[in-house]
């Protein structure tokens, strides 16, 4: 099953930024998950088991460091886009 996951990282003290950066770059080496990133959140896709295993073994590594973290995750079980805004109109 194909799913999506939207997510936020929010370090809470030690300066975000690099906790963030890291955090996005270890997520970009795990196989087989599409990842896109912008200035709001990061959003995989991929098998229903890749994707949470990525978010589990880079959430495990941010929360070993010393910095306090939150993650925010939304999942979808449909198989959309992540390239792309979504329509807002109703197909024709």
């Amino acid at each position: 099953m194909k799913i999506v996951a939207d997510m936020s990282l929010y370090p809470l003290k030690d300066g975000p930024i690099p906790t963030i950066i890291e955090f996005i770059k270890e997520l970009q080496e795990q196989e087989g998950i599409e990842i896109v990133t912008n200035q709001l959140g990061t959003q995989l896709r991929g098998e229903f088991e890749a994707v949470t295993c990525a978010i589990n073994h880079c959430m495990r590594r941010a929360m070993m460091a010393p910095n306090t973290v939150v993650l925010v995750v939304k999942y979808l079980n449909i198989n959309v886009e992540i390239d792309r805004a979504p329509s807002l109109t109703p197909p024709t």
